[in-house]
C-alpha cells in the first residue's frame, strides 16, 4: 500500500544550515538553505524508495526553531 505522504522534522543547524529528518522512514538530509533542503528531500526521497510508485505524493515539513531571549 502506498503512503500518501511523508513528514520530515526540519531543524535549523547553526553550522551547516537545516537538517531535515522522516518520521517513520530512515531518511536523513541536510542543505543551507530551506530551497537547497528541498531539493535534497526530493533526491533522498528518490533514493530511499524502490519504485518510483511508491514515492508519496505529498512531502510536509515540521519546521522547529529554537529560540531563547531573557526575562529582564
Amino acid at each position: 500500500m502506498k503512503v500518501k505522504e511523508i513528514i520530515f522534522i526540519v531543524e535549523e543547524d547553526p553550522e551547516s544550515g537545516y537538517n531535515a529528518r522522516a518520521l517513520g522512514e530512515s531518511i536523513f538530509t541536510e542543505g543551507t538553505s530551506l530551497d537547497e533542503l528541498k531539493e535534497n528531500i526530493k533526491d533522498a526521497i528518490k533514493c530511499h524508495f524502490d519504485k518510483e510508485e511508491d514515492i508519496p505524493d505529498i512531502i510536509r515539513l515540521h519546521i522547529v526553531k529554537e529560540e531563547t531571549f531573557t526575562y529582564v
